[in-house]
């Protein structure tokens, strides 16, 4: 067994010795430098990164019987994770950018994480309209219209109090 031998195993497990490396030793080094210094761009070029590497990681999870199908994966998830560490590409802004932020401060994309709540009848309205409502018809106050009152100021309110 010479240098040869050593050399093949090296490049056959090329994947499981630098992934580790370029995925997480690096950036972890990166992300404290950039906490440390001034700037804001490597913090932001940083937490993008871990906010990236997260969804590939999640996306791994879930689709781990589909990935383990196919061979060039772990080569595939390499040079993608390079080009996302590597400042000199800004792999990782751009990506965040163009997909992920749009996706996420787009006003017209569906809330999946909204779920209505039933009512029953032991639920309290939260609608602060809904309490006023109920306080004025419980303690008699009533809205005075603010056309037929002479006042200088009608930004407010007039409420006539019955005792």
């Amino acid at each position: 067994m010479g240098s040869g031998s050593f050399l093949k195993v090296v490049a056959k497990n090329f994947d499981v010795l630098a992934g580790p490396l370029v995925t997480l030793v690096y950036p972890l080094y990166a992300s404290i430098r950039a906490i440390e210094s001034k700037s804001h761009e490597d913090d932001k070029q940083w937490l993008t990164y871990w906010v990236l590497y997260s969804m590939l990681t999640l996306f791994e999870l879930t689709f781990a019987k589909v990935i383990e199908w196919l061979p060039f994966w772990p080569y595939a998830k390499l040079i993608a994770t390079c080009w996302l560490v590597l400042p000199y590409f800004s792999g990782a802004a751009y990506v965040y950018e163009h997909f992920v932020r749009p996706f996420f401060v787009n006003q017209q994309t569906v809330n999946v994480w909204y779920i209505p709540r039933k009512e029953d009848i032991f639920s309290k309205p939260e609608d602060i309209l809904t309490a006023a409502e109920k306080y004025i018809a419980e303690n008699g106050i009533h809205r005075v219209d603010t056309e037929t009152t002479s006042r200088k100021n009608d930004k407010y309110m007039i409420f006539d109090h019955d005792y």
